[in-house]
């Protein structure tokens, strides 16, 4: 292939393999033989490490790289900033430096680079990120541009946080967390995702850390990378992540189960085969699914799944992260991205739904209508305890009343019944 149709797969200063488009813009994938011969590591369960191609015709090692970029409206945006054929394979070869997980994509003849360089953000460049909704000024100087790659259909910017102030990386230097600001149309995400992932962790769910911050009247969240950890010298470090429709196989078009994509029986067999501590996992990824159902989270997909790879060579269930009452915005549908034993609307998922599910994933059926009634018990208990300390750190919030007429609701629908 002529260097314009190939890039290089890094993980740190390691050659990983290859990527490659075909004529008609498929992306094929190879592992270079230093890294299969130094023990190098999967990229991920649908590209188990062996010696041959990926051929681009198989659709698999598009589906992986695909997914590492943004979608809808948050790729057109790049594209038109940076004035580029809206394609995977040239959103890759500009943006793919600063990957969720521990990969960087980068034209042929460049490396990545040992020195890592950030140029801190002063108020201003905060109020501008906010007023563009954390997409990076077309004027940014070309030299100190980032190249970040972040998926999902919604504005991220990564940043690095360090003494409580913000630097961006530049290059490919990494990231510690995400902000994500208001929106045009859902200026409450933010506290909303705060406030049910707070939700979350009240009731023993393994969840990404976030707090809520402002910039004059502008409200962001702010989210710790879990696929970062801290090196001895304090500095980030890259770990390795997949999400639920890259280990699966399935392009991010498909991330919707109605849409052709997994099924809740799947995820759960993932889990049991992938995790290190599958009996854990297992009942996190279960209890996730019921948290959705009860607290109103109706976006939880196959992308906002993801398995962590540690350094200790380990594999378990990523923290849960894009945590948010859907139902409690108006414009965003309200059936479930996981349907519940052939359910999809939260409002009717009754016991022999559950019953179905549970046999689905070859799990005893009281079990699961155990952990149903318990969530709902503790999320009774605990939701009055989450709004007054999340009112105590940011203040009076009155729009979170209509997450907690959904929660209540839903809650008292399974205790009463």
């Amino acid at each position: 292939m002529s260097q314009p149709d190939s890039l290089n797969l890094w993980h740190e200063q390691q050659l990983v393999g290859q990527l490659w488009r075909n004529p008609t813009g498929t992306i094929g994938f190879r592992y270079d033989r230093a890294w299969i011969a130094g023990g190098g590591f999967a990229v991920s369960r649908s590209l188990p490490l062996a010696a041959g191609e990926f051929a681009p015709e198989a659709g698999i090692s598009h589906h992986f790289f695909a997914n590492l970029l943004p979608e809808a409206a948050v790729r057109e945006h790049i594209v038109r900033d940076l004035k580029l054929p809206n394609t995977d394979f040239d959103l890759l070869r500009a943006i793919g430096g600063e990957c969720a997980g521990a990969l960087s994509i980068l034209p042929l003849d460049r490396r990545l680079s040992a020195q890592r360089q950030y140029r801190p953000l002063t108020e201003m460049d905060l109020a501008n990120l906010a007023a563009r909704r954390g997409r990076i000024d077309a004027a940014w100087p070309a030299e100190e541009r980032p190249r970040l790659s972040l998926a999902g259909a919604q504005d991220k910017c990564p940043v690095l946080v360090r003494d409580d102030r913000y630097f961006l990386s530049q290059g490919e230097a990494p990231s510690s967390h995400i902000l994500k600001f208001e929106l045009a149309d859902y200026r409450h995400l933010p506290a909303y995702e705060t406030f049910t992932t707070r939700l979350a962790a009240a009731i023993g769910l393994p969840v990404v850390d976030i707090t809520l911050r402002s910039i004059g009247r502008t409200r962001y969240a702010q989210i710790a990378r879990y696929d970062r950890v801290q090196d001895d010298q304090g500095e980030p470090r890259r770990l390795h992540q997949e999400d639920f429709c890259q280990a699966l196989g399935y392009g991010h078009e498909n991330k919707y189960q109605e849409h052709g994509g997994p099924s809740f029986a799947q995820c759960f067999r993932l889990v049991q085969d992938a995790s290190s501590e599958p009996a854990i996992d297992t009942q996190h990824l279960l209890r996730w699914q019921v948290f959705n159902v009860l607290a109103g989270n109706s976006d939880g997909h196959a992308k906002n799944l993801a398995l962590l790879h540690l350094g200790d060579g380990t594999t378990r269930l990523a923290p849960l992260y894009d945590l948010v009452c859907t139902r409690a915005i108006a414009r965003i549908d309200v059936h479930l991205a996981f349907e519940v034993g052939g359910e999809r609307n939260p409002s009717l998922v009754a016991p022999s739904h559950w019953e179905t599910l549970a046999r689905q994933c070859d799990v005893r059926p009281q079990f699961l209508r155990h952990l149903v009634q318990q969530s709902a018990a503790a999320l009774l208990k605990r939701l009055g305890q989450v709004r007054e300390a999340f009112d105590a750190d940011y203040g009076a919030y009155p729009a979170l009343q209509r997450i907690e007429q959904v929660v209540i609701a839903q809650c008292r629908r399974i205790t009463q019944r």
